[in-house]
């Protein structure tokens, strides 16, 4: 039987469920902006960017509860590694959070320029892959399991295959007439987005490694496909 848990053993629990409930959120903002995308549903993205302050408000408070207890209770070793790890998830969550607005005012702007071309597939299949890895990095976080983290960044190639491939095929659309380009150049931007969701599960799932062993940047090394930076979609 494990000791009694005091005041700070709560505290850093509890820290860590914040830490699920903003993702949770999160992810839900990332639902509903795809949701506004595939229905051309201005309202509904317009929900998603007014949601935005509750992200914002849930990393303020995840990070003062944490910089409360750094001082008050001058951590060492794994807990401060611990509460640095909270902290730094909070703030990939609130960029995940920026994307998930970004996405929904993609879709506003989408909702005034008519029918899709072509169905969104390869999009919503970045999504659930995204989606599944911004989950799993949040889970190997809670079960602090090394291999689960490591699978994260594994699964990220899949995510930048798709990437590219979609981009190369929204451009030969582009090319084919003036009457493609909004909605393609649109749809590039979205799938940009959600790579760069998927970046930031790496992070998160970087983090857990860093808190179990003390190693900063664990995946530095790995020898994934070597990411392009597109033209017009920054890095």
């Amino acid at each position: 039987m494990g000791r009694p848990l005091n005041a700070y053993d709560r505290a850093l629990l509890e820290l860590q469920k914040q830490i699920l409930r903003m993702g949770d959120y999160v992810a839900g903002q990332v639902d509903k902006a795809l949701a506004a995308l595939k229905a051309q549903d201005s309202n509904l993205a317009r929900q998603v960017i007014e949601g935005d302050d509750v992200t914002d408000n849930l990393d303020y408070d995840i990070e003062m509860a944490a910089l409360d207890l750094i001082s008050l209770q001058q951590p060492t070793n794994e807990d401060l590694r611990t509460l640095a790890t909270v902290m730094r998830v909070g703030k990939e969550l609130e960029r995940i959070g920026d994307y998930a607005v970004n996405i929904a005012e993609v879709a506003e702007r989408l909702t005034r320029l008519g029918p899709y071309f072509k169905p969104l597939v390869d999009i919503p299949r970045m999504s659930d892959l995204a989606r599944a890895m911004l989950k799993n990095s949040l889970q190997a976080l809670v079960d602090r399991d090394l291999e689960a983290a490591r699978e994260i960044v594994r699964a990220d190639d899949a995510v930048d295959r798709l990437f590219e491939d979609l981009y190369d095929e929204l451009v030969g659309f582009m090319k084919r007439g003036p009457e493609y380009v909004d909605q393609a150049s649109y749809l590039a931007l979205v799938a940009r987005y959600l790579e760069r969701i998927a970046d930031h599960a790496v992070n998160v799932a970087e983090m857990v490694v860093y808190r179990e062993t003390g190693q900063r940047r664990a995946f530095k090394d790995y020898q994934g496909p070597q990411k392009t930076v597109l033209p017009g979609l920054g890095k």
